[in-house]
């Protein structure tokens, strides 16, 4: 039954590793709006302003697209309004409401369209490398020491493996769900971590206890 069940889990990993490839290679990962290439314009309304009220403007304007909303300016009395797409037609429609809303006098063409590049992946991971590196050594040192009964280069080999697998197939996973890489995607990383690390002590464990049995016999 054991066997069988690491069979499954094995042909599943491999699964995920072949689908999630695919995925990265024809459509890449997804992200979330802030990071993909995006387009904004900023309205100075001269008045305070309720996100929800704006919000309401941007569904009726925008439809489906996703649209972060930001004030800016010290007394918040202007607001960034950034999507996927904004059209020149876009643009007059959401002065036209905004004036409509506010009692104001913008001019749609005193505005600018500004485009925003993408983000890259790398640049997102790039702060965290050098942290998730030393920590890495750390633990791998740690677990050398701790087992030293066995051998060490298998301890390594085997802790490091379990380890870059544990985020190929969280990887694997994202690119299958289209999960956006965003704020949840650090925590999500550091949690799958922590999860490999509790399982390459948890296969040491059971590798010594065999050791010391057989040892004993």
């Amino acid at each position: 039954m054991k066997q069988r069940n690491t069979r499954i889990l094995i042909v599943l990993i491999a699964i995920i590793l072949v689908l999630g490839t695919i995925m990265i290679y024809t459509k890449g990962l997804a992200f979330e709006l802030k990071y993909q290439d995006s387009k904004k314009v900023e309205m100075n309304l001269g008045k305070e302003f309720k996100e929800k009220d704006i919000k309401e403007i941007t569904n009726e304007v925008f439809a489906d697209q996703p649209v972060i909303i930001q004030a800016i300016e010290v007394y918040k009395d202007a607001v960034s309004i950034t999507t996927t797409e904004i059209t020149e037609e876009q643009k007059a429609e959401l002065v036209t409401k905004i004036n409509e809303k506010y009692e104001i006098e913008l001019n749609s063409e005193d505005i600018t369209i500004e485009e925003i590049a993408h983000t890259r992946g790398r640049d997102i991971i790039k702060p965290y490398i050098i942290p998730f590196v030393i920590v890495t050594i750390i633990i791998l040192a740690y677990l050398v020491i701790r087992y030293n009964q066995l051998n060490s280069l298998e301890v390594l080999t085997q802790s490091i493996g379990i380890i870059v697998l544990a985020q190929l197939v969280l990887l694997g996973i994202m690119a299958i769900t289209r999960m956006p890489i965003g704020k949840l995607t650090i925590p999500t990383v550091l949690l799958v971590y922590m999860l490999s690390t509790y399982t390459c002590t948890t296969k040491l464990d059971r590798d010594l206890k065999n050791k010391v049995i057989e040892e004993n016999k």
